[in-house]
């Protein structure tokens, strides 16, 4: 058994069982629906599909980082009983957990001089984030040591993919990432941009393509494009998803008719209540391994 914790954020949206199936553990963001204050603790004290239904009546939601105070209380915990730990956060180019982490590592290092606590900023989001998790249990439980595991995180977060879509830009556009003008003509059009993360782990707009049924089809090219041997590719496919189950089924139907050597079923999580709150529901993530991210 490993002598480290293997640690991430909630914003790696994967369930609560999964996680503790594979001995990850993970701190909470928060959010806020309509002025009061929740954990983003995987759907426990709130529902995923409440919260959805909430903003889509009309709630107003806001979001707020860990922070380093919470960092060390958390960290401390495994330090005390003599643990060292690895933690991933979310990607820097979308939050600042990742400073509050590296502040809290740089507290406790004077408090525990003979432990140690390993933060990277995975570059990483939603359940591409949680992917990438997944993939370090592997390697834990195969007997990586802590230095080399957390070597190996460095060297390959960005060959982890995230190309999503959105079929409703009502909270990119309340939101300011996408202009009311530009909002009201690709609604009038029926426009789904597709995103990606860069390397600098940033969401990035690709391309605009018209009705949902083309965007679809076109997560998929991106995946066949870039994967690990295309359309031979044979490692395991994530989904995540904004109260659209049925568009993110449609997208795992494709993947799996498209890629016959996928490792399993494609998995398909709720995207949660932090990252949630900027997309609002409507959107779809598609997470794979692949090439190098160079931009």
């Amino acid at each position: 058994m490993a002598n480290y914790v293997l640690s991430c954020c909630s914003t790696a949206d994967l369930s609560r069982e999964h996680l503790a199936s594979r001995n990850i553990s993970y701190i909470c963001f928060h959010y806020q629906l309509d002025g009061k204050d929740y954990l983003d603790d995987l759907g426990e004290t709130m529902p995923i599909s409440e919260f959805y239904e909430a903003m889509t009546n009309g709630a107003d939601t806001r979001t707020a980082q860990i922070n380093m105070t919470e960092y060390v209380e958390y960290f401390r915990k495994f330090l005390d009983q003599g643990l060292d730990v690895l933690h991933l956060t979310l990607s820097s180019g979308i939050s600042g957990s990742y400073n509050s982490a590296r502040l809290a590592k740089e507290q406790l290092a004077e408090m525990y001089p003979d432990r140690k606590v390993i933060v990277i900023d995975s570059l990483a989001a939603s359940s591409g984030y949680g992917l990438l998790m997944d993939k370090l249990a592997d390697l834990r439980d195969e007997g990586y040591t802590l230095d080399d595991l957390s070597k190996w995180a460095e060297e390959n977060k960005l060959r982890l993919h995230h190309w999503f879509f959105t079929s409703d830009l009502t909270f990119f556009i309340k939101g300011g990432r996408v202009s009311k003008t530009s909002g009201f003509v690709g609604k009038l059009l029926s426009i789904c941009p597709l995103l990606n993360v860069s390397h600098e782990g940033k969401l990035v707009a690709r391309e605009k393509i018209r009705t949902k049924r083309k965007v679809i089809q076109a997560v998929v090219e991106k995946m066949a494009m870039f994967a690990d041997e295309g359309e031979n590719y044979s490692g395991k496919c994530y989904l995540s998803h904004s109260a659209c189950m049925d568009d993110a089924t449609a997208v795992a139907n494709l993947v799996e008719s498209r890629f016959p050597r996928l490792n399993g079923k494609v998995l398909i999580n709720d995207v949660g209540t932090t990252i949630g709150s900027h997309t609002g529901p409507g959107t779809v993530a598609l997470f794979f391994w692949g090439e190098e991210r160079k931009d």
